[in-house]
């Protein structure tokens, strides 16, 4: 069972105590690309990478230095809604640790000698995507999608990467590095009692809460994006429902029997039976406020006007209904990947932090399973003929002449 407290500053603070040699925390700051300013896209890009270049009396060498004498594993990047920084570590270093990432917070140093090593990363990522064309495809599906912020790509615009200044990216840094609105979920071998004591220097991180917008959609629509590539690349968007609609579980079972393996309908019917790609698959993609499902096909430019025809009838055919067999292998397919992520501690900080923000609490694995065990297939089925997967928009990319 998870503990959850707010602190007075804002920051939400989890831990779920176990019985296991090691710790792993997420840090969701709400540093993302849908807070980015207007005409400075890449924001949290540019302030995610900077802030590894210093803070309190370290320079980028001795921070780097010190966490690795610490054993600590880190990942961090700026995505859509948050920034997320992820540790895994031993719990005799646990006061140390979170010493130095309050630095990171509360004292970075954002030198003006590193930014232009930051901006050239930045822009390399963003340009890296030319050799990428499904990541490309689907950066382009989903500024479609949103009318609001929610397109963005969290690499941000060449223009605006390279509009950015350090002043502007402090300002940006005090407005958005903020405790208000930012999720700490700590789990593995740690008292509460010693958690807390390991937090104070994060005590004194203060700042304003950040305001979202709410997720506005755009009107579906066909594009093509053409180029010279050996394969099209097809994408698909549909509204879906998010973790807190009552038919959730429905949704995501449905989702598993489309794609949830190699038995899976998209899987047979679009692979097996007519070999029309060499990958296809389907996948949760929605933001807080709005669910989205999105799909993806890579195939040959011959074959593409068929292979999404047989997609978008396989989607349509969900509103029919899916058998008891169907449902049986995707309640075990579910099941599995809940096992297996419980088995790492990083794993479940991760899904703890994104439980927090998107539902304002924890959800115990053993009511997931309970609830995905306990969905009956009327009630999938029902879903499913008031959900029907209809009208989504449509992308290519690649030697196409149309959609």
């Amino acid at each position: 069972m998870s503990r959850v407290e707010r602190w007075p500053n804002g920051l939400t603070v989890a831990l779920e105590e176990r019985d296991f040699p090691g710790v792993a925390f997420q840090l969701l700051v709400p540093a993302g690309a849908v807070s980015d300013p207007e005409g400075l896209e890449g924001a949290s890009t540019l302030l995610e990478g900077w802030l590894w270049k210093g803070a309190g009396e370290l320079d980028a060498r001795g921070l780097a230095q010190a966490l690795d004498a610490l054993g600590v594993r880190r990942s961090s990047g700026a995505g859509l809604e948050y920034t997320a920084f992820a540790a895994s570590f031993l719990p005799e270093v646990l006061e140390e640790v979170f010493r130095l990432y309050a630095l990171l917070l509360t004292r970075p140093r954002l030198p003006e000698e590193g930014f232009e090593a930051v901006r050239s990363v930045a822009l390399q990522s963003l340009l890296s995507q030319e050799d990428q064309p499904a990541r490309k495809l689907f950066s382009e599906l989903r500024r479609r999608v949103f009318l609001s912020p929610h397109g963005r790509d969290p690499l941000g615009r060449e223009e605006d990467l390279k509009r950015a200044t350090p002043k502007a990216l402090r300002e940006d840094f005090g407005r958005r590095y903020t405790p208000r609105g930012a999720i700490l979920a700590v789990a593995g071998g740690v008292s509460w009692e010693r958690l807390l004591g390991a937090l104070e220097p994060l005590a004194l991180w203060e700042g304003e809460e950040v305001l979202y917008p709410p997720p506005i959609l755009a009107s579906p629509e066909r594009f093509a994006l053409r180029r010279p590539t050996a394969q099209v690349q097809i994408g698909l968007a549909y509204p879906d429902v998010g973790p807190e609609d009552p038919g959730f579980y429905a949704a995501r079972l449905a989702l598993e029997v489309l794609s949830g393996g190699m038995s899976s309908r998209l899987f047979t019917e679009v692979r097996e039976k007519r070999g029309l790609v060499y990958a296809v698959s389907a996948f949760p993609a929605g933001v807080k406020g709005q669910g989205l499902l999105m799909a993806y096909a890579g195939t040959t430019r011959d074959r593409a006007k068929e292979t999404l025809a047989v997609m978008l009838q396989e989607m349509e055919r969900l509103a029919e209904g899916v058998t008891e067999e169907e449902l049986a292998r995707a309640k075990v397919g579910l099941r599995t990947a809940l096992v297996m992520g419980d088995e790492s501690i990083r794993t479940r900080a991760s899904s703890m932090a994104r439980d927090l923000y998107m539902l304002g609490r924890v959800r115990p694995l053993a009511e997931i399973e309970a609830r995905v065990e306990g969905t009956t297939l009327e009630e999938v089925n029902a879903f499913l003929r008031a959900h029907p997967y209809r009208d989504p928009w449509v992308g290519l990319l690649g030697e196409v002449e149309d959609v």
